[in-house]
């Protein structure tokens, strides 16, 4: 009996470190989208509980602004929601009695990669999250008839270039991740 015991303590604490490491990595994921800054382009909409007059769907501008009734421009571009929550908040304190602001991001578009040259749609593409080389050209159409395969430039918005391989990708030699801004050229 002992032992059904103790094997059951076991399996108990097995159970409990797997359910621990679960939720771990579910904080890590809560945590990598809490920390989400707003971007150009980007859509949100700005709720002031029980002030329907003071809500708004706005993009954010190319000066990084969103225009609220009453309070004008505030800066968004670079914050978290929860930083433009509490900006607004600050801002309305003197015009609504205890507002209460939330902010839901709806369109991300502020991120983009493009891929130029002999790719069968040239364009800019949204960049979600993490987004390889050869995952941007799949969004391209793939390569064009006479691509040449074996001299793919990644322009880095800090001024790096890397050279790629076509087949290196698909073979899994080579992974190369890219950033925003970043441009995938294929001659």
């Amino acid at each position: 009996m002992a032992r059904v015991v103790s094997f059951s303590m076991i399996l108990a604490a097995v159970a409990a470190t797997g359910c621990a490491h679960h939720s771990a990595s579910a904080e890590d994921e809560v945590a990598r989208i809490s920390e989400y800054k707003l971007s150009l382009e980007d859509v949100v909409e700005v709720t002031v509980w029980k002030e329907p007059e003071l809500s708004r769907t706005v993009p954010i501008r190319p000066d990084g602004k969103i225009t609220l009734p009453l309070i004008g421009d505030v800066k968004a571009e670079g914050l978290r929601p929860a930083d433009l929550e509490m900006l607004v908040a600050k801002q309305y304190a003197s015009l609504v009695r205890d507002p209460r602001v939330t902010v839901i991001v709806h369109d991300v578009n502020g991120a983009k990669v493009y891929v130029t040259g002999q790719v069968l749609h040239a364009g800019a593409f949204p960049l979600r999250s993490t987004m390889s080389v050869l995952q941007a050209l799949a969004m391209a159409g793939g390569l064009a008839e006479f691509a040449n395969r074996g001299d793919i430039t990644v322009l880095r918005t800090d001024g790096r270039r890397l050279e790629v391989d076509y087949d290196d990708l698909v073979k899994g030699k080579s992974r190369v991740s890219l950033g925003p801004g970043d441009t995938v050229v294929v001659p």
